[in-house]
């Protein structure tokens, strides 16, 4: 028996779209009424190959009995009582009534970049694109307006076409797509000239985007039904538009928090001082208090990115980084070494100190 997979064309893990595909145009280009008597045989034989690949459940017993065995041959699958019935009484076998023509739009994924602000408040956006949409000449049917999709011929509007073939079990018929309508039933005798009988066109489009606050790089945000029209007036496929918070200048986002940092005279850290910094909220007034030093950190409740789940806003770190005096004059130099003399300090003085354990070294040693 032949490999109904060579047969049709088609890979052995071809998808059931790949093989209705394949069968459609085989079917069309060896029907007796195009290619003659003489195609008949071949004719059959896709049939016949079709009907056992179009189901999944045949195909697998196929596939388990391997091109050599034939259906209900010596060590073959054979069809089980279920599929005799059918097919004898009227069953598919790969009909089911019409196919829907249309086919929901694609989705359109959208890459949005924002700032930092933007992010953190929340904002709307305007955004445009190319999409498909319903063709306003024929309002989606895909006819030349004033016409409809007329009764398939060849089907008599049942999207699938009666064959028979000759088994063990004696001739057999099923159903097959029919290959005038590809299974629709109907067919468009006037195509509209707008959109090519696909009842869809492509143009620009404006579309409006609520970015909620606390979104971040990489999240989505859905637009449900604003994608490309599906064909022939079927749904919309929607729009996914992709987040990418862009770098700030001054901070940096953690989760919810955000992180700065701020540079001070080495007298501002000794002596302590108030400073007016920059956030996201306006100028805010920030206390540096006396001896502070480099990797002092400063909290600022609530100043920080708000929550994913919008209950409430993070915090913002502000480190801060003591800046030593470079290039000093006579004069200069001669007050630091007068300020480490009143201190008892010199300047050869150098501490190793004792790196402290963190929390685990900690626990390692209770432990030991």
């Amino acid at each position: 028996m032949a490999d109904y997979y060579e047969t049709l064309g088609v890979a052995k893990d071809a998808s059931q779209q790949e093989i209705r595909k394949a069968y459609l145009k085989l079917s069309r280009k060896l029907h007796p009424d195009h290619a003659g008597p003489e195609a008949e045989e071949q004719y059959k034989a896709v049939n016949e190959a079709y009907t056992v690949l179009s189901n999944e459940e045949t195909r697998r017993k196929y596939d388990m009995g391997g091109p050599s065995m034939g259906m209900g041959g010596p060590g073959g699958f054979g069809f089980d009582m279920g599929d005799i019935f059918s097919s004898f009484f009227g069953g598919s076998m790969g009909g089911g009534g019409p196919v829907p023509r249309g086919e929901r739009g694609k989705d359109i994924l959208i890459r949005l970049s924002i700032t930092l602000e933007e992010a953190v408040f929340g904002t709307t956006k305007e955004l445009t694109e190319t999409f498909f949409v319903r063709c306003a000449t024929c309002t989606g049917n895909g006819c030349t307006p004033g016409t409809s999709p007329v009764t398939c011929h060849n089907c008599q509007g049942q999207g699938s076409v009666q064959r028979v073939t000759n088994s063990l079990f004696g001739q057999m018929v099923t159903h097959a797509p029919c290959p005038t309508c590809e299974g629709h039933g109907t067919v468009i005798a006037s195509p509209c000239k707008a959109c090519r009988g696909q009842g869809r066109t492509r143009e620009e489009k404006t579309l409006s985007v609520k970015i909620p606050a606390g979104v971040d790089t990489g999240m989505r945000v859905r637009l449900a039904g604003r994608g490309d029209a599906g064909s022939f007036g079927a749904p919309e496929g929607d729009v996914y538009v992709e987040i990418q918070v862009a770098e700030h200048p001054i901070f940096h986002r953690v989760g919810d928090e955000l992180q700065g940092e701020i540079q001070i005279p080495m007298t501002s850290a000794a002596l302590g001082t108030t400073a007016t910094i920059p956030t996201l909220d306006g100028d805010k007034e920030i206390t540096i208090p006396t001896g502070t030093s480099s990797g002092y950190t400063l909290t600022l409740k609530g100043l920080g990115a708000t929550q994913v789940n919008g209950r409430g806003r993070g915090d913002m770190k502000i480190r801060v980084a003591v800046k030593t005096p470079t290039n000093l004059d006579d004069r200069q130099e001669k007050l630091l070494r007068e300020l480490a003399e009143l201190r008892g300090e010199t300047v050869s003085d150098v501490v190793l100190t004792e790196e402290k354990p963190g929390f685990f070294e900690k626990m390692r040693e209770k432990f030991k």
